[in-house]
């Protein structure tokens, strides 16, 4: 008598089994992280442009002290504050939510160092300068918003983890020009 063949799976056809949905697994949760960061890193540079167009806006609102030619030739923001080329006054901002009237320079500072400490929180440890071009005769000044900021990423091959690579991956730069 012959015996019948018997029907399912061996051992070795499951473990192969296994191993092909073990790596297909793995392969998603690599394309989720690899997204998840993208996600961030697009929100930083998203909020980085938002932050720039704050302070082209500030520059638009307070246009006597941003296009009278006399102003800080470079402006440097950071997480301690507001430094100034050669203009001392934009260092010692006057809460202008509170003291009527401000003047340009005061009110320039003030906006400076309120996007200074947005800019904190939202990208921690930046640089950001304004520089404005002072020899151009007859106006119009224009001036060059700047801003740079260390991410964490996520390299998605060895590709984007090699040395120099991932450096300049890792500081991103933001520049955006205007005209106040």
């Amino acid at each position: 008598m012959k015996r019948a063949a018997t029907a399912g799976f061996s051992l070795i056809e499951v473990m192969v089994a296994l191993i092909i949905i073990s790596i297909g697994l793995l392969g998603i949760a690599k394309l989720q992280a690899v997204a998840l960061s993208s996600t961030g890193t697009a929100g930083k540079r998203g909020l980085a442009a938002i932050e720039a167009a704050s302070i082209a806006a500030a520059m638009h609102a307070d246009r006597a002290y941003w296009s009278a030619g006399v102003i800080a030739t470079s402006t440097t923001l950071s997480g301690a504050g507001v430094s100034a080329a050669n203009d001392g006054a934009l260092m010692a901002p006057v809460d202008c939510s509170t003291v009527r009237p401000c003047t340009t320079v005061q009110m320039a500072a003030y906006d400076l160092s309120t996007v200074a400490n947005s800019l904190q929180s939202i990208l921690p440890g930046y640089t950001g300068t304004i520089a404005c071009n002072q020899t151009v005769a007859p106006p119009p000044v224009v001036c060059a918003i700047t801003l740079t900021w260390i991410e964490n990423v996520v390299g998605a091959n060895t590709q984007g983890v090699q040395a120099g690579a991932a450096a300049a991956f890792q500081i991103p730069t933001y520049t955006l020009y205007v005209e106040p």
